[in-house]
């Protein structure tokens, strides 16, 4: 779709009709708040953002504890093949 002024009303308008959740969820590492110990400055997951070397990884805790926010953080900063994935809602097929 060309992007224009109808286009960016109507972004506009699915951005205010969003949950609250979805529209202040953070969207850079800065924002993020909580685990310092792996996206802090110097820290493991940030110098692997950073270097472009991510591996893969499973984000696992409750709910409410950030894991969708920070691998969609991820997702953004990466030049690689991303799924997201949520065994939550998935059976043990998908799984495999």
């Amino acid at each position: 779709m060309e992007e224009n002024l109808f286009y960016q009303k109507k972004v506009d308008k699915a951005k205010k009709q969003a949950p609250l959740a979805d529209r202040i969820r953070p969207e850079t590492l800065d924002e993020f708040v909580g685990q310092e110990h792996i996206i802090g400055k110097g820290k493991i997951l940030r110098k692997m953002l950073e270097e472009d070397k991510l591996v893969s990884m499973i984000f696992w805790g409750p709910p409410g504890s950030g894991k969708t926010t920070l691998a969609r953080i991820v997702a953004h900063l990466i030049r690689s093949h991303f799924v997201q994935f949520s065994a939550v809602t998935s059976g043990v097929a998908e799984v495999r």
